[in-house]
């Protein structure tokens, strides 16, 4: 669970990426002495006193008018938006600048904790550069060195102090859905659908809806959430304003719900951008269900939903546990096919099984097809154990993990929804060494 959001800005060669990388301690953004080579803006995950928080790296603000400016200072604009607390990394090599100013006065405009950075103070004979910074009126500078990891530790502990707390909405016991797709799939209007009310705008402009909308509704005994969101665009669409913004509130949104539902556009079909947003909801462990939108703009025969739900499954391999439903949010049609299946894949990513059936039917497995040796050595299973739920997690106690083929761990995850189910789910299976007494 993501507990807040750190943005990264400040002018170009400062080390903002030097800095990212070495909190992340991985290489996601390019680091060069160039400047200006962080154009867009980069996300990372990470952990500090236990606390998760997401990392944003930002292209170079200035004042000079040079190529792609104005889109740098959107994204960066955006990343503020986003930001729980912005880290403003300076350069204690080359000294105060005017688009120092500048972006110091930027960030006391967005009115959310800012804990100013001295960068490329590399040994204590540079401590005294940081004291100019003073006159920026941010607060007490810290003295780091991205490159020699110095500083990086007082850095995170202040972030640590400065995240908000978090908002956590009451929305126990109820069934948190997230309707999530690339823009202009109808993701409004099947909201809508539910609802049998207007409460969210529907537009044929792509990205109409740029932030998750959250909307509580009741049907029966059930209660449900229903968690709209802004469309995911192409990676590499260069410079939207809202193209990443909608991604990050997308993986938010999953993040938050139980199941995802995957809309698909009918009347264009499957293009690439929907595997990776289908991916997104897929590594979140959550449960998925496809939703093929537009029906009523599908020239039909009675073969039709047999090819698509084939073609689907061709070009989703990893969501092949994953119901699919065909409907007609803007007609109303078949809606009422959904909430069905959202009802059955919540049973299902809440399911527990008893330790002692689900070894019954991993030995039942074992016997029907024993794993073939692998360099001489047979591998077995001792016993499992259910861990988790969302994502459903079994852990199979083994002899080593190292001789577990994947297509042996496929056949034992088959097995397993054979025998319970766990349709629309995702299972996580962990083989760990058997403790030798």
């Amino acid at each position: 669970m993501i507990d807040g959001t750190v943005a990264i800005v400040g002018r170009p060669n400062v080390g903002k990426s030097t800095v990212f990388n070495r909190i992340l301690e991985k290489r996601m953004s390019i680091v060069e002495d160039t400047p200006g080579v962080t154009r867009d803006r980069i996300y990372g995950d990470c952990e500090w006193l236990s606390k998760t928080y997401r990392l944003i790296d930002t292209g170079g603000i200035q004042i000079e008018d040079v190529p792609f400016q104005k889109e740098i200072n959107a994204q960066v604009e955006i990343a503020i938006e986003e930001a729980d607390v912005i880290i403003f990394i300076t350069d204690g090599k080359n000294g105060l600048t005017n688009d120092d100013e500048y972006i110091a006065k930027l960030l006391r405009k967005s009115k959310k904790p800012i804990i100013l950075a001295v960068n490329k103070i590399d040994d204590i004979s540079k401590i005294n550069n940081i004291y100019e910074y003073y006159s920026l009126g941010i607060g007490d500078p810290i003295a780091i060195s991205g490159v020699h990891g110095i500083g990086i530790g007082d850095l995170l502990d202040k972030v640590v102090e400065l995240m908000p707390e978090k908002q956590i909405n009451d929305y126990e016991g109820m069934i948190k859905f997230a309707i999530i797709g690339r823009p202009n799939v109808g993701k409004s209007s099947l909201t809508n659908a539910f609802l049998r009310d207007n409460r969210v705008i529907v537009s044929d402009i792509e990205g109409t809806t740029r932030d998750a909308i959250d909307t509580v509704f009741k049907v029966d005994d059930n209660e449900y959430v229903a968690i709209d969101t802004a469309g995911i665009r192409k990676k590499g669409k260069v410079y939207e304003n809202i193209e990443k913004y909608s991604v990050l509130r997308a993986k938010a949104a999953i993040e938050r719900s139980d199941i995802s539902l995957v809309v698909l556009d009918g009347s264009t079909g499957i293009i690439e951008q929907d595997k990776h947003v289908a991916g997104l909801a897929h590594e979140a462990g959550k449960g998925v269900i496809i939703v093929y939108n537009k029906w009523d703009l599908v020239d039909k025969d009675e073969m039709t939903m047999v090819n698509i739900t084939k073609e689907i499954r061709k070009q989703f391999v990893y969501l092949d546990y994953a119901p699919v439903a065909f409907v007609s949010a803007k007609d109303n049609k078949r809606v009422h096919t959904i909430l069905p299946l959202i009802n059955m894949v919540y049973e299902n990513v809440n399911k527990r099984i008893k330790t002692n059936v689900l070894n019954e039917v991993i030995l039942d497995a074992q016997l029907a097809n024993p794993a073939k040796p692998h360099n001489g050595k047979k591998f077995k299973i001792y016993y499992a154990s259910q861990v988790s739920t969302a994502p459903i997690t079994i852990v199979l106690f083994v002899n080593d993990p190292e001789l577990m083929h994947f297509s042996y761990q496929r056949y034992i995850e088959n097995k397993l929804r054979e025998a319970f189910g766990f349709e629309g789910v995702p299972i996580n299976i962990v083989a760990r060494q058997k403790e030798e007494k």
